[in-house]
């Protein structure tokens, strides 16, 4: 056990060394690839549902747009879970730069304790109140059915989509990227499995493809648990450390917020735009689904650029490195504006390519096109948006 132990805080130290000395463009690479995997299949979630869901025979359209009703539900659980872990993990990585793991591991526990809680009440409400939602976001009596079948089957699991996406901040933190994409990655290929077989063979429909969410999210839960209780890594998941500290708790809410913010805008953006295009049909509110969809699985490679500069620039400040830590910002700078001319082009020239691929619809497809090509040249603007964004949360500012 002995020899373990000290195989483990080995590896732990090199991580933390790493953060402040090695080459940026190699770290930001070692960081920023596997949080892009655990992304690209996080995506994989909703993206797999939506492709099986519009094959649905009779029915694809219809059920592809209900359950796209749910969009702005789960984008305002994932805010909350972004107030616990954009706000926690980078003061977490400040505090293991400063050598002061105890107080990691504090705001850690804290962190938890919060998801908990917003677990609890996002269940309770969303539940509760899924049909008057979605009646409200512009489901019709032919697509409501298969929105609330989906959300509420969805929300009942809510507790594990916070746990998972606020604890990987903390893995990533550590430098631990490859570990934080393992976490997401095994609950998502049970998902792809699971999702044939509930949606066709067993007949289950849109429940089906939530219910083998609901079960991949389970268990990437459970392998972040683990991982974080057994205390491998440079700050643990410690008993002693679920007590809430109120000015803990308020620094942690403070810095989370702005983050926060920005999804509860992008899921009321969201309802507006399905508010309006929802009169036009059943077609075009399903192509913009899809597109959405698309833009989403190429704005995650900024987002997880971003993420890993913001670990190497949290903990550099920790440290007292503040040069190179200006130093990473201008690199994700750069890297991001590249990064995001690439997906422009791609995106323009393989737009019908990419549509066909949820739907077999010529008209969704259509529709998909035309949302997709006029949206993705967003990227650009994206790409200033995470890096300056990133550079407060990870700086402790929450402007």
């Amino acid at each position: 056990m002995e020899i373990r132990k000290e195989r483990i805080d080995m590896n732990d130290k090199s991580n933390t060394q790493a953060m402040e000395t090695e080459k940026i463009p190699r770290l930001l690479a070692r960081l920023a690839i596997p949080a892009v995997v655990a992304q690209i299949i996080n995506l994989l979630y909703n993206i797999v549902d939506r492709i099986y869901i519009g094959h649905i025979p009779g029915v694809g359209a219809a059920a592809l747009t209900g359950v796209g009703l749910f969009t702005p539900i789960l984008m305002l659980i994932n805010a909350c879970a972004m107030l616990a872990g954009s706000g926690g993990a980078p003061r977490a990585a400040i505090s293991m730069g400063k050598k002061d793991n105890k107080t990691a591991e504090k705001i850690l526990g804290n962190c938890f304790v919060i998801l908990l809680l917003m677990a609890v009440a996002l269940t309770v409400l969303f539940f509760a109140f899924a049909p008057q939602l979605l009646t409200l976001f512009g489901a019709s009596d032919q697509t409501l059915p298969y929105g609330v079948d989906y959300a509420r089957i969805y929300i009942l699991g809510s507790i594990f989509v916070l746990i998972v996406m606020g604890m990987n901040p903390f893995i990533n933190a550590q430098g631990f990227g490859k570990t934080g994409m393992f976490t997401v990655v095994i609950g998502a290929v049970i998902n792809i499995v699971l999702d044939p077989i509930f949606i066709f063979l067993m007949d289950m429909g849109v429940k089906g493809a939530a219910l083998a969410t609901v079960i991949g999210q389970a268990i990437s839960c459970l392998t972040a648990l683990v991982f974080s209780l057994r205390h491998r890594a440079d700050l643990g998941l410690l008993p002693r450390y679920l007590r809430p500290e109120a000015e803990m708790v308020k620094r942690t809410l403070k810095l989370g917020f702005p983050v926060a913010l920005q999804w509860t805008i992008a899921s009321i953006s969201w309802l507006v735009v399905l508010t309006l295009i929802n009169k036009y049909g059943v077609t075009v509110s399903a192509g913009n689904g899809v597109s959405n969809k698309i833009r989403d699985f190429c704005q995650l490679f900024l987002s997880a650029l971003t993420t890993g500069a913001g670990t190497m620039c949290a903990q550099c400040l920790g440290a007292g490195l503040y040069d190179r830590a200006e130093q990473v910002m201008k690199t994700c700078m750069k890297l991001a504006l590249a990064m995001a001319a690439v997906i422009i082009v791609v995106a323009e020239v393989f737009a019908p390519q990419f549509a066909m691929i949820f739907t077999p619809d010529p008209e969704v497809q259509h529709w998909a096109v035309v949302n997709l090509r006029i949206e993705i040249v967003c990227q650009l603007f994206y790409a200033g948006m995470f890096t300056y964004n990133t550079l407060a949360t990870g700086s402790g500012h929450t402007v």
